[in-house]
């Protein structure tokens, strides 16, 4: 065994992460883009079903979630973003959240739409 080889120093670049890995920031990504998702999908069902009890006939519930959903999806995708240290494809989720703040703010702009829809018809 070679002494010398103990004391080399490890190199500082980060090392990008396999492709099945899920590491933390992939995770939070995932959760982000799933909320955003969600909102968007309940958006979608405010504003296609206006009368139904998640559309904007029940004093805006469907459109309330979605602008909740879509936001924390925002945040914790922003989140995701700020605290990357490398770039798209090493394993950070940077571009999940990236994903995450799209669709996220999909779900903002829907659910805005579905909820000055229920003031107007209230």
């Amino acid at each position: 065994m070679n002494v010398r080889h103990l004391f080399v120093p490890v190199s500082v670049q980060p090392i990008a992460a396999e492709v099945y890995t899920m590491s933390a920031g992939r995770i939070w990504a995932s959760v982000a883009a799933v909320l955003g998702l969600v909102g968007v999908v309940v958006a979608g069902l405010a504003l296609a079903r206006p009368a139904s009890r998640i559309g904007t006939g029940s004093g805006g519930l469907g459109a309330t979630v979605a602008l909740v959903a879509g936001l924390t999806g925002m945040a914790l995708g922003a989140l995701v973003v700020a605290t990357s240290d490398s770039g798209i494809g090493t394993g950070n989720g940077r571009g999940g959240a990236y994903v995450a703040l799209v669709v996220g703010l999909i779900a903002v702009a829907l659910g805005g739409l579905a909820l000055l829809r229920s003031r107007r018809t209230a």
